[in-house]
């Protein structure tokens, strides 16, 4: 069985259109609650959003739809999807919901679940879920007094603010650093100042004012410039960006000059080998992570293990090789010891740590290693399969052949959106723009 809603990343779509309509919404939740039930307990599910209008629309049909399966509603509100994970385990829930679309602008929304210990559901899992929802669950409703409740988690968010600050060492703090945090005006603008703000930071934020339209727009990890411009105009000592439902970071060094999740990683791997805290003597990150990544764990004596896209099979990785610092290069940065997806501002508070104990500026302190020259470009088409095309085939591996044992060529359909990514790296900048942009145009022309 095929999965015909569920991508990468749970589902998401345009909102209001299927699949992320609220017809959809209910049918996912009760297909989704049939398949957890696990038992005589009084079963929980957590719910959290990031300010997007339609969560509005999803949150009520998705609550319906538990409630219709015997199961209690507890709804946390705008929220980090770590927020969720974590609470889910916290709570001894069975499921956590996150209804957002990430980075997506706010025409789009998405439908995030996580098992009842905090990890996304696998590949499997979410076939048996369509199956369900294809063959119907009203056989399975609850009684008419088996119906579940609906209730508001007050304390969310302190909750996962004491919770995220209990990562940052102890005996640290952060007087005197002036940070820059961007929310992108998504699940994080309460939370994110608040956390640097209790360990001692002036705290500048921006993109906190969300009005259920501007999540992402011009701003956040996706759209860092006016991040960086904030850390050069107010001389702050770093800026961090998050993305709409905060499971990502960039920053940007003293200089205003961004700092990618794979160089955050190599700073994470130094530290927690230093202090002995790497386990499996590796770090997980994906195939678009930067060859230059790789000879840097090399000279720490790590290895790098590379998943697909996508954090949630880093995160499947990490567990099936005993892994605990893993991530991509988009800033998904995973730290097991302390959560079970990617955490923003938690693989923030790691960097920051460093630039305290050793006392020196962001700058030296995460450029970690020279990276070889990568040129990632995206390529949208309608309808068609490209990557079947012959002449896009005699492309590749044309490409393949002028890179060699001395370069990577990595390219591969979106799991959110309807396009291809076209990936090239090696030591020889000019070669690599070419071989990308000859895939790319004949891409192009076969999608007409």
């Amino acid at each position: 069985m095929t999965r015909d809603i569920f991508g990468t990343d749970g589902i998401r779509g345009t909102a209001n259109m299927e699949p992320m309509t609220a017809a959809t919404a209910l049918r996912v939740a009760m297909a989704t609650g049939y398949r957890f039930l696990r038992g005589n307990h009084r079963h929980l599910v957590v719910i959290g959003k990031d300010t997007r209008l339609s969560g509005y629309m999803l949150e009520p049909a998705m609550t319906a739809g538990f409630i219709s399966m015997g199961m209690d509603v507890v709804l946390v509100g705008p929220l980090p999807t770590p927020a969720v994970a974590m609470l889910t385990r916290s709570l001894r829930a069975d499921l956590g919901v996150v209804l957002s679309a990430s980075h997506n602008p706010y025409q789009d929304n998405g439908i995030k679940l996580f098992g009842p210990e905090g990890y996304k559901l696998s590949d499997t899992v979410e076939r048996e879920i369509e199956g369900h929802m294809d063959n119907g669950v009203e056989a399975h409703l609850a009684a008419s007094d088996q119906l579940g409740k609906a209730m508001r988690l007050d304390d969310a968010q302190g909750r996962y603010i004491e919770y995220v600050k209990n990562t940052f060492p102890k005996g640290l703090r952060l007087d005197g650093m002036k940070i820059v945090i961007d929310c992108a005006h998504g699940a994080a603008y309460r939370v994110a100042p608040l956390v640097l703000w209790e360990l001692g930071a002036e705290v500048i934020p921006i993109g906190t004012q969300p009005d259920g339209f501007n999540i992402n727009h011009d701003c956040g990890a996706t759209e860092p410039q006016a991040m960086c411009a904030e850390v050069v105009e107010s001389k702050a000592d770093i800026g961090i960006a998050l993305d709409g439902d905060a499971d990502r970071l960039i920053i940007a060094d003293e200089k205003g000059e961004i700092i990618d999740g794979d160089q955050i990683m190599a700073l994470v791997a130094m530290d927690w080998k230093d202090a002995g805290h790497i386990r499996g003597d590796a770090l997980v990150a994906t195939v678009m992570s930067n060859m230059g990544l790789e000879r840097y764990l090399a000279s720490l004596d790590l290895g790098l293990v590379r998943a697909q896209v996508g954090d949630r099979y880093v995160v499947e990785t990490m567990r099936s090789g005993g892994h605990n610092v893993g991530g991509e290069q988009s800033g998904h940065i995973i730290l097991s010891d302390y959560s079970t997806t990617g955490d923003g501002l938690i693989a923030a508070l790691q960097v920051l740590s460093v630039i305290v104990k050793t006392g020196r500026p962001a700058g030296e302190v995460t450029r970690r290693f020279d990276p070889f020259p990568q040129v990632l470009r995206s390529v949208s088409f309608n309808g068609a399969e490209p990557l079947e095309n012959s002449e896009v085939k005699a492309a590749i591996a044309e490409s393949e052949a002028k890179l060699g044992g001395n370069g990577r060529l990595v390219i591969r359909k979106s799991g959110t959106e309807p396009l291809i990514r076209v990936m090239a790296e090696a030591e020889d900048e000019r070669l690599v723009g070419g071989v990308v942009e000859r895939i790319v145009e004949v891409i192009e022309r076969v999608s007409g």
